[in-house]
């Protein structure tokens, strides 16, 4: 006799992660008096799939992976989301990246639903070939629901140009023509953007500094502490030092260092390249990795990865603003208490928005054949980051709110105005 099953029918994304979207979005949908037939609408990803791949590793063994694609609306446009490549990768992770990936779109202005996906493995224990059969066995099973106009997929954890370029030609070897536009963060010979891998931290640098000139607190005058130096928080602690920042902690995976002077990034980085970790670097007080997060500063980075800062260590943060460089590295329980502390917390569907918005920069230029220069990029990355500010605060002075409840409000009534007036089909 089969045993009852312990999943509920539907529950097939229900993680920590997704109840933690679906809580944020709950939360603004009484806010803002949200349609209940548009709350439904929008709880819950629009597609799923989910795919094995069987692939044939150096050793000649044949090992099976589990990859995913979750395309949370199609009311928008295309969807648009990353490629994560990690060994805990789920369903329901997906299904909230895909989820905040909307949000993000929408109070960007990009004509883009969300959607996320990738492989269930571990990057770092294959190697180049096993990768490439990875990466391509993965696009030809996406292929039915993948296009330019369809789903544009782009780096995430795990993976960089390089796997863009092979999804691309894959793609392209089975449509019988380069199609530049199926997917961004490409290499630049095929077509990717300048500066398209240091958009993530550049957004979050952009939204901060535009952030403190209104609160009338200077740049070059601010103590900054980053957890996470990876491709966003490498880029956020160099950025934030070359226009006068003092970093006064840095970690990685690797370890935590300190120093309440300042520490020198580039010497930092160099360090980090050669050991691959920050950890041991000669010129600082070592400490606890967790530690950094409650390191006394103005401003706290966390570019790591999701519930870092939770209702245990909320309580003891030292730091007036944090900008989240990470997806959801703030708990729902957390918001509340740095709420009730006063903290500004800059949301990551805002902060976070550099790396999409160049994707759409990639994406519009690989319809029209025509490239922008790194100037023009930068400028209209500023700009956009900006306007997306100015109208979270808006928003927060309407609803009298924090930053991100104002930031979701934006987003999901626009997501939700889109719903209704496309209505139900049939």
């Amino acid at each position: 006799m089969l045993k009852e099953s312990s999943f509920a029918p539907g529950s097939e994304w229900q993680t920590d992660l997704y109840g933690m979207a679906c809580e944020q979005l709950r939360r603004v949908a009484e806010l803002i008096d949200l349609d209940p037939d548009e709350h439904t609408r929008l709880a819950e990803p629009r597609r799923a799939l989910v795919v094995n791949l069987p692939v044939r590793l150096d050793t000649g063994e044949l090992v099976s992976f589990t990859g995913y694609r979750v395309q949370h609306t199609l009311t928008m446009g295309p969807t648009k989301g990353g490629l994560r490549f990690a060994p805990d990768l789920s369903l329901g992770e997906c299904a909230a990246l895909a989820m905040w990936m909307t949000w993000k779109c929408a109070l960007l202005g990009l004509p883009y639903g969300g959607a996320k996906g990738g492989v269930r493995c571990d990057p770092r224990a294959l190697s180049p070939d096993e990768m490439e059969r990875v990466v391509r066995r993965y696009a030809a099973e996406l292929q039915p629901i993948v296009g330019p106009d369809a789903d544009v997929p782009a780096p995430d954890m795990g993976t960089g140009e390089r796997e863009m370029a092979w999804f691309y030609d894959t793609y392209s070897q089975a449509v019988g023509q380069a199609t530049p536009a199926v997917v961004t963060g490409k290499p630049i010979a095929l077509g990717g953007t300048p500066g398209r891998r240091q958009a993530t931290g550049l957004g979050v640098v952009d939204v901060l500094a535009a952030m403190l000139e209104r609160l009338e607190r200077p740049l070059d005058r601010q103590r900054v502490a980053v957890q996470g130096f990876g491709n966003g928080g490498s880029v956020v602690a160099a950025e934030l030092h070359a226009r006068g920042a003092t970093v006064v902690a840095l970690a990685d995976v690797g370890g935590a260092i300190a120093d309440p002077g300042g520490l020198d990034v580039p010497r930092v980085a160099g360090w980090a390249a050669e050991h691959g970790t920050v950890a041991g670097y000669p010129h600082a007080e070592a400490i606890d990795r967790d530690a950094v997060l409650e390191v006394d500063c103005d401003v706290l980075v966390p570019a790591a990865a999701a519930n870092q800062i939770t209702e245990a260590n909320a309580p003891r943060l030292r730091c007036a603003i944090v900008a989240e460089a990470a997806n959801g590295p703030t708990s729902p329980a957390a918001d509340a208490i740095l709420r009730d502390r006063g903290v500004v917390v800059l949301p990551d569907i805002l902060t976070r928005g550099g790396g999409v918005t160049v994707s759409y920069f990639e994406w519009v230029q690989a319809h029209q054949k025509y490239t922008w220069t790194e100037t023009e990029i930068r400028d209209r990355l500023r700009a956009q980051m900006t306007d997306a500010l100015d109208r979270v605060l808006e928003a927060a002075g309407e609803l009298r709110c924090d930053l991100r409840t104002a930031a979701l409000s934006v987003a999901v009534r626009r997501v939700a105005e889109a719903a209704r007036l496309r209505a139900v089909f049939p």
